[in-house]
């Protein structure tokens, strides 16, 4: 249960993050490969999508570790999985990035989210 609360505060900060950059905040360095300062409207529309996608990973993580009862057991099993393998394929992703604040800030944070799905899907 810790592994999924833990990981739900950091989607909970990237989605503030996120909310940011969509806003138009000047710190686009720190994702989308990182080649604007401030967003433009397609990445924008973006980074509100990652929300929802977070907050749907929320829900599953939060559903497989019992804390809530949403969706079916065998739902946010495969879901979890899934969520991990999400963020497995994030790492190398983060980690090959042209940007150098991306490269350096998001594969830590993407590597931590993976390993926390990890015990999260195994429950």
């Amino acid at each position: 249960m810790l592994a999924a609360i833990v990981l739900c505060v950091i989607l909970a900060a990237l989605a503030v993050f996120q909310l940011a950059l969509a806003l138009g905040a000047p710190i686009g360095r720190f994702a989308w490969g990182g080649h604007h300062r401030v967003l433009p409207a397609r990445l924008r529309i973006g980074s509100a999508i990652s929300i929802v996608i977070y907050a749907v990973i929320a829900v599953i993580a939060l559903d497989r570790a019992g804390v809530i009862d949403v969706v079916s057991d065998a739902v946010s099993t495969i879901g979890m999985w899934v969520v991990f393998a999400y963020f497995v394929i994030g790492i190398p992703m983060n980690a090959i990035s042209r940007s150098r604040p991306e490269r350096y800030t998001m594969t830590p944070v993407v590597a931590v989210l993976a390993v926390l799905s990890l015990l999260v899907a195994l429950g």
